[in-house]
């Protein structure tokens, strides 16, 4: 493939996510109940639901970052619990909200740096400049590589994050509401790069709270409601107040989910 920023090793058909039962609880109160979810190598995945559905915590879950309470993900066929025998440089992972560290005046390039570091000795990966600033044009922050991103704007530092994560040539990479807070010209941006990459053959799995303009990439929708799958399948027809599957409402809010809404731009990252 010409694209330096597609999947490395990507395998037809193989499944590279499994849930089964996957149910999670924080103190007392249930987020997820009893989920199956199985995404096949080459499928672009959204997960819709209200504020409080349970989707971030699902992608949490099945990252291993959440504890579950019953049930068990699998990354690439490898429980997500056998943390050392997950193929983490097969995994790109962007998290919600990202902001800038205070205090810290890290550059854009450090930054998607730090998603090549190998954690066990502490060393980048052979290549890892080149690679970097491969990701950085392709977000279209070349021209940004060397300011530090606490003089980016919110959108400028969404899309850091993402290189930061494609830095890695994953074959699957997730997203957490990567369209929250960013201009319609970064989302048309990240929209144009989504296309691309699962074009060239990339696994994509994104939260969202509505299709928005991800709809001509999204083969398949999975709606949560109250921590409960309600919906597997085609993408729905309509955003805004309904999804036409089920006249799902995809903005009655009954309360946010219990996990953290903002991360640091230097956390979070995988193994």
């Amino acid at each position: 493939m010409n694209d330096p920023n597609a999947p490395a090793h990507p395998v037809p058909g193989i499944p590279v996510i499994q849930a089964e039962g996957l149910s999670v609880a924080y103190d007392s109160a249930r987020v997820l109940a009893d989920v199956d979810l199985t995404v096949r190598s080459g499928e672009a995945v959204a997960l819709l639901g209200a504020n409080g559905s349970g989707k971030s915590t699902l992608m949490r879950a099945l990252l291993g970052i959440v504890p579950v309470t019953a049930g068990q993900a699998r990354l690439f066929g490898t429980p997500v619990t056998a943390r050392r025998a997950v193929p983490w440089e097969r995994i790109g992972y962007v998290p919600q909200r990202v902001a800038a560290p205070s205090g810290v005046p890290a550059t854009a390039l450090e930054v998607v740096l730090t998603g090549l570091l190998n954690r066990r000795t502490l060393r980048l990966h052979r290549g890892a400049r080149t690679r970097a600033l491969a990701a950085l044009e392709a977000v279209a922050l070349a021209d940004r590589a060397h300011v530090s991103v606490q003089h980016l704007s919110g959108g400028q530092q969404q899309r850091v994050a993402i290189a930061r994560a494609l830095a890695r040539r994953p074959d699957l990479l997730l997203l957490d509401e990567p369209m929250a807070g960013v201009d319609t010209p970064t989302q048309d941006t990240l929209v144009a790069l989504l296309g691309r990459l699962h074009r060239a053959g990339m696994t994509i799995v994104v939260v969202l709270h509505e299709v928005a303009g991800m709809s001509a990439i999204l083969q398949r929708a999975v709606v949560l409601r109250h921590g409960r799958i309600v919906h597997d399948g085609a993408p729905p027809l309509a955003v805004g107040a309904h999804a036409v599957h089920g006249h799902q409402h995809l903005h009655d809010d009954h309360g946010e989910e219990q996990t953290p809404t903002e991360e640091p731009l230097m956390q979070r990252s995988l193994p």
